[in-house]
Order: structure tokens, then C-alpha cells, then sequence
């Protein structure tokens, strides 16, 4: 069972992102906040979920949230100004958007950059953890994952309704047979050694 929050002093918001790893698209951030006490025994880090449960939870959590945000920053801005540096746009982005302020916000991983002045923790495998996390990364996954499904049907030999734009085998075979879309990150080396991991 994942926690309902990290303290319980201020109104905490969770936040994660989704399409880090990518050589195509956006990155996508969510940004949640539960009511005082909330309690999900389904929700769980999206990664450990189906695309149906993820698609079923989305709806539970837009409905239940007191608050709740997405953004994105684009392929084009993720190689300007880096990947990192984009993730958290992203996050500052979607946490502009809420209509409740949060006085505290919990992030998923190791790193962040201070929002504004509102307090912030990191925390590690946090989207396994809390609750809020756990409904960011949904958030931030389903609406990445349609977003790319959208614009797949344009570039059918990318894969991408498949691979939604990360690095795959057939992905990368496919850049280097017919080159990179308007979409892809041009500051993402395809050839990297390192991408035979995936």
C-alpha cells in the first residue's frame, strides 16, 4: 500500500515525468494533489502497470484529485536547452497550472529544481511510494502515450504506437534507414553503444 503523503503539514503536491529516455516527442509532467488521508490500493508506479489499468486509473485519479496538472515541452525545446533541464520545465510547468497551490511538492528520483519557493523532496523509486507520485507518473504516461500515438499515424515506420518513441532496435533502425521526423530529439545520438541495452 502506498503512503497518502510525505508530511502532513502543508498541501503536497506529487510530481513525475514521462518520455525521458526517448529519441522522439515531448517529455510529459504531471502534477497531484490528493485530499487529506486519501487512500488507493490500485494505484501503483505506471511502469508497473498494464496500458489498460493505466488507462482506467486515469479517470479515478482526474476525478478524486483535488488538484491535477500536465504539461509538456517539446523535442525542439529538449534540445535547446537539455533533457534534464526539460524534465523540470516540465514539473514547474505542470505545477503552474494547478489551481491549488501546493506548499510542499515530492518528486520522483534524485534531482530537482526548486520550484519558486515552495519546499521540495526528492525521493528515490518515489512513484512506488506515494501516492501522488504514483498518479503523476499515470497522468504523465497516458497523456505522453496518446500524444504519440496521434502523430505515429504519420510516421508509421517509426514504430512508435509500439515503442512510443524510446529507443527500441526497430526504432533506431528505422532513423538510420530514413532518417530523423520533425519530431525526434536531434541532440539524442541513435547510434549510442549505450542504446543496446534496450
Amino acid at each position: 500500500m502506498l503512503l497518502s503523503t510525505f508530511q502532513s503539514e502543508h498541501i503536497e503536491a506529487g510530481c513525475d515525468e514521462a518520455g525521458r529516455g526517448c529519441l522522439a516527442g515531448p517529455v510529459f509532467a504531471a502534477a497531484v494533489i490528493f485530499p487529506p488521508g486519501y487512500c488507493n490500493a490500485l494505484l501503483n508506479d505506471s511502469k508497473q502497470l498494464s496500458e489498460k489499468k493505466r488507462m482506467e486509473l486515469r479517470p479515478i485519479i482526474e476525478q478524486e484529485a483535488l488538484d491535477y496538472a500536465v504539461a509538456s515541452v517539446s523535442a525542439e525545446e529538449i534540445d535547446r536547452i537539455n533533457i534534464l533541464n526539460a524534465s523540470y520545465l516540465a514539473m514547474h510547468k505542470a505545477l503552474d497550472q494547478l489551481k491549488t497551490r501546493a506548499a510542499y511538492i515530492i518528486v520522483d528520483g534524485n534531482r530537482f529544481k526548486s520550484y519558486q519557493d515552495v519546499p521540495h523532496q526528492c525521493i528515490v523509486k518515489g512513484d512506488g511510494k506515494y501516492l501522488s507520485i504514483a498518479a503523476a507518473s499515470i497522468l504523465a504516461k497516458t497523456y505522453r502515450d496518446e500524444y504519440m500515438d496521434n502523430i505515429a499515424k504519420d510516421f508509421p515506420h517509426y514504430d512508435w504506437l509500439s515503442n512510443k518513441g524510446y529507443p527500441t532496435i526497430k526504432h533506431r533502425n528505422a532513423v538510420l534507414s530514413f532518417g530523423i521526423s520533425p519530431h525526434h530529439r536531434r541532440t539524442f545520438r541513435v547510434t549510442d553503444p549505450q542504446l543496446k541495452l534496450f
